[in-house]
């Protein structure tokens, strides 16, 4: 039972569905490899980024209060995370789309592979068990086609699952540590601002405290 044999029971239907099988199964692979390694490379470097663009934003927020500030820097997080969101999930709809559909495509060419076969055989007139079973058998090729085409797919689809759930992990909580660091440089700084104002206020009591004494004892 080699590939000739089930080629020549096929018709223009089975033929066409074993293409978009053949289509799916390269798109997938290609997909699936490309996915995982840019999945893999942003995992290593997400946290990183994302510290080095709200840096970039800080200059913008100088002279904010801490409450415009801290809101400022949490709308930076979340639309940067939403980027690493969207580039990490960028070819999984091709990926679950091939794994759903790929078995019911194979299914589905079997059956018509069986209906076309037994067709045949009733219009030449023989039904004996091997002139059914050579048809029937081959038929089913389309059937295992179909799963070894969904098989890589969920594979890796899981696998690029898995990868950006890290990558948002590690998105989040550079980013919790990034919004508490703003708060605290803000609390910083504005109690650095007021220390002078405070000294200047007390040197001026002072002042004054002296002043009155002396009129006291004039």
């Amino acid at each position: 039972m080699d590939f000739a044999s089930y080629w020549q029971y096929s018709d223009l239907v089975t033929k066409s569905l074993f293409f978009i099988l053949l289509l799916l199964s390269i798109g997938s692979w290609v997909i699936g490899v490309i996915r995982v390694i840019q999945s893999q490379k942003l995992s290593g470097y997400v946290a990183s980024d994302l510290a080095g663009h709200i840096q970039q934003k800080q200059s913008a927020m100088k002279g904010l209060d801490i409450s415009a500030r801290r809101l400022a820097t949490e709308q930076a997080l979340l639309q940067q995370i939403g980027r690493y969101r969207y580039t990490s999930e960028r070819g999984l709809p091709i990926l679950g789309t091939t794994a759903a559909i790929a078995p019911f495509i194979g299914l589905f060419g079997t059956v018509w592979g069986i209906f076309h076969a037994l067709h045949n055989i009733g219009m030449s007139g023989q039904a004996g068990l091997g002139q059914v079973a050579g048809p029937v058998g081959e038929a089913l090729i389309m059937t295992g086609f179909g799963i070894a085409v969904a098989i890589p797919a969920v594979v890796f689809y899981n696998l690029s699952m898995r990868i950006n759930r890290k990558v948002m992990f590690f998105a989040n909580d550079r980013a919790h540590e990034l919004l508490a660091g703003t708060v605290e440089v803000v609390k910083e700084t504005s109690v650095a601002a007021k220390a002078p104002l405070a000294a200047s206020a007390q040197e001026s009591v002072m002042t004054a405290t002296n002043y009155s004494s002396s009129v006291s004892q004039s």
